[in-house]
């Protein structure tokens, strides 16, 4: 019975290992995208998967329209959606 468990401590160390510098902190980042994703709203400014920058003019469930320049507007899936831009920067 020791034998074994002393077989098994390094599978039961590397697992470890790979769950805190691996799986771990990918599941962070899966649950923070989920909570962008979540609080998004009309007028909030957001870069697409594609890099392509707009404001929200209308949401649903699981479409967003965009607003490109003064008169585009792109559909896409809200999955589309990599990141919010902040406005909160002051320019100098």
């Amino acid at each position: 019975m020791t034998e074994m468990i002393q077989l098994l401590w390094p599978f039961v160390l590397m697992f470890a290992i790979f769950y805190f510098l691996l799986i771990r902190p990918q599941q962070k980042k899966q649950k923070a995208r989920a909570t962008m994703l979540r609080a998004l709203g009309k007028g909030d400014k957001v870069v697409t998967i594609g890099g392509l920058h707009g404001t929200i003019v209308e949401i649903t469930d699981d479409i967003i329209v965009l607003l490109v320049n003064d008169a585009t507007k792109l559909t896409f899936d809200r999955s589309a959606i990599s990141q919010g831009v902040r406005t909160d920067v002051e320019s100098k």
